[in-house]
């Protein structure tokens, strides 16, 4: 083990690769703090670009972009009081009011150092736990990764606003039936390709990712063309900025809770920091002994809490995908996108035959943290400024950039019409109100469902009954029940009326 840490922080230590992971985490402020470019979008941006660069420098620039992006959401959350990422939706609760009352770099200084602790101890957590994880996860069979995937789908489900469920399960059958086109391995035989050559060898995972996460923003985007937002100003006071940090250690209880729910969350898999945000905003304001002044921007633990726990959701989301190769949110899905694009599938024989790779996303992840924190102190001005940078000079570039990359991948016109078809598609279904990510999740993990479900079916002579018979199966199995029958349980329970005295 102490070799490959020492391999891994030879790699990452180099002066090429700490430029890149810096580079990595500038880029993602920038685009985390600009409302409605998301950590998603960032990473699917540079995803095509780390093709032609070796997998010890490609991943620790991915991993830088990926801390930054989420970070930087903060910065339009305080001061346009619109989040620069979903995750920081939370943050404006309380982030804006404290600015609005002349306290900006407080509330900046609130949000980074809580992000940074956050980030930091979801990060241990990480490699404390993907590790185990990977041991227990060697003695998985294809009974128990068929039942991780179906559990994937009940927690997507499950987490769907009031009514969507449904949807979600048509939009993930619309991602299986994508991943059904082309090459059938278990006969050979090609399928749905409606006499469309093209269509044999399947769609590309990255064109398709990129497709139903940028069109679909940059459409929206251009409605705030020519839309002027009220930013705060900004009174650069390092002193006001530092003294925050104090703040933040003495409200440890408030920090180290949110932590915990941004961990908890981030594992789920398809959930993400979004949700964190919202459910430690909720927590913190429950335990509060002042709840009432909640949203007024004069309680530093409402602008710790959510931002603590958007972080913490990061490490937390990148544990199944290392261990199980199952994405914990959107943006690690686009790392698994990644790690498969440079021909590596991440699960329980990463850490066995690459174990070099893993503790070098490890060490990266904390570097960029670093690195994080450092531009925060010296480069807030700037930062500030990329949030009022006009949407009709940012989106042509950020199409361009897209194209360009998915075309690079393969170099053929094909991956280009899939990016923009699977965009169109992305765009109606927003329109629909019918969640992206379960059919995004459809197409990853549909070849590894089918490919799994063959295997349990052929080592059983075709009987089901192992599903419910092995522990760890049945017991995964159970869970995701649960996880579907319960919400609609509660949910009954809350709507009957009550009973007249």
């Amino acid at each position: 083990m102490y070799d490959l840490v020492l391999s891994a922080a030879g790699s990452v230590f180099e002066p090429a690769t700490l430029l890149a992971i810096m580079l990595g985490v500038a880029g993602g402020l920038v685009i985390g703090s600009i409302p409605g470019l998301t950590s998603t979008m960032a990473i699917a941006l540079m995803v095509p670009i780390t093709y032609a660069m070796d997998i010890t420098f490609a991943l620790p620039l991915l991993m830088g972009v990926y801390c930054g992006a989420i970070s930087g959401g903060l910065v339009g959350a305080i001061l346009l009081n619109i989040p620069g990422t979903p995750a920081s939706a939370g943050t404006c609760l309380d982030g804006y009011p404290m600015a609005a009352k002349g306290q900006v770099m407080r509330a900046l200084g609130l949000g980074v150092y809580a992000s940074m602790l956050g980030g930091v101890l979801s990060g241990l957590a990480l490699v404390l736990i993907a590790p185990l994880l990977a041991k227990v996860a060697l003695s998985f069979g294809p009974w128990e990764y068929f039942s991780l995937v179906v559990f994937t789908f009940s927690c997507i489900s499950a987490m769907s606003s009031k009514g969507r469920t449904i949807k979600a399960f048509m939009a993930a059958f619309i991602g299986l039936a994508i991943a059904l086109v082309g090459l059938d391995e278990s006969s050979g035989q090609v399928r749905m390709t409606f006499g469309i050559t093209a269509f044999e060898s399947g769609f590309n995972e990255l064109p398709a990712l990129i497709g139903l996460y940028a069109i679909p923003q940059l459409l929206a985007d251009t409605d705030d063309i020519g839309r002027r937002a009220t930013m705060l100003k900004v009174d650069y006071q390092m002193r006001a900025f530092m003294s925050a940090f104090g703040e933040v250690i003495s409200r440890s209880r408030d920090l180290l809770r949110s932590t915990v729910i941004g961990i908890v969350i981030g594992i789920l898999p398809g959930v993400g920091p979004g949700l964190s945000n919202i459910v430690a905003y909720g927590q913190a304001r429950r335990a509060s002994r002042s709840p009432e002044r909640f949203g007024k921007g004069e309680l530093p633990e409402a602008v710790i809490a959510p931002e603590a726990a958007n972080n913490a959701s990061m490490g937390g989301a990148l544990i199944p995908m290392l261990t199980l190769g199952i994405p914990g949110d959107a943006s690690t899905l686009m790392m698994l996108g990644a790690f498969m694009l440079h021909g590596l599938d991440p699960g329980p024989l990463l850490f066995r035959d690459h174990g070099e790779i893993v503790w070098i996303v490890f060490l990266a992840y904390f570097v960029a943290f670093a690195f994080c924190t450092v531009l925060y102190h010296f480069f807030i001005p700037l930062i500030v400024k990329a949030v009022s940078v006009p949407r009709q000079y940012v989106i042509p570039v950020l199409l361009i950039l897209c194209t360009v990359g998915c075309y690079a991948l393969n170099n053929r016109m094909f991956d280009v019409y899939c990016f923009l078809g699977f965009g169109l598609l992305g765009y109606f279904l927003q329109i629909a109100r019918v969640p992206v990510l379960p059919v995004i999740l459809g197409l990853i993990l549909g070849p590894m469902a089918e490919e799994q479900l063959n295997l349990a079916l052929a080592f059983s002579n075709g009987s089901i009954l192992p599903f419910f018979t092995r522990p760890i199966s049945a017991v995964i199995l159970f869970v995701a029940a649960a996880s579907l029958i319960a919400p609609m349980i509660f949910n009954r329970k809350r709507s009957l009326p009550e009973p007249a005295e």
